[in-house]
């Protein structure tokens, strides 16, 4: 990559896929989850994924190319660990905890990428873009700050 065009829209790529990735791995998420509350939380989340790829599409489309997905093994090891929580042998109190610190874990990744490609779109004068993709860091964070809100009652739950 020679320009930081170039390496924006290979890191827009990188994002769509991972976003995509999410979008698979959040059902098996919500269906190991103990509680209503966590399993709509993630469920929830899902169709909010589904919103933000969607969105991706609209930078796509806002710069001038078609979107396309590429690998994001940042994202391929987040979910093969949180497959790791869902298969291990904890009780259900534990594993929500996990399962939250999980997600979590996804959520400040996907912050650093939306954050990382607002700032790119700021500097290459793609404001439509910035505008879209600050919307979508907007909602990851509101979902970091409920999951910090849940975990609080789950880690509780999980100390007995």
């Amino acid at each position: 990559m020679k320009s930081l065009k170039e390496l924006f829209v290979h890191e827009l790529k990188d994002l769509y896929d991972a976003e995509h990735q999410l979008a698979e791995a959040l059902p098996a998420m919500a269906k190991a989850a103990s509680t209503s509350e966590l399993s709509t939380a993630f469920k929830d989340h899902l169709k909010l994924t589904r919103t933000h790829i969607d969105r991706l599409e609209q930078v796509f489309q806002a710069v001038d190319q078609k979107p396309a997905r590429e690998t994001c093994a940042g994202m391929k090891g987040l979910v093969k660990e949180g497959q790791k929580v869902i298969e291990e042998d904890m009780s259900d109190t534990v594993r929500d905890a996990a399962l939250i610190a999980a997600a979590q874990r996804v959520e400040h990744y996907e912050m650093a990428g939306y954050g990382t490609l607002r700032t790119y779109a700021h500097m290459l004068g793609e404001s439509d873009a910035a505008m879209l993709l600050q919307q979508t860091l907007d909602e990851e964070e509101m979902t970091d700050k409920y999951l910090s809100q849940l975990a609080h009652t789950v880690n509780e739950a999980a100390l007995s």
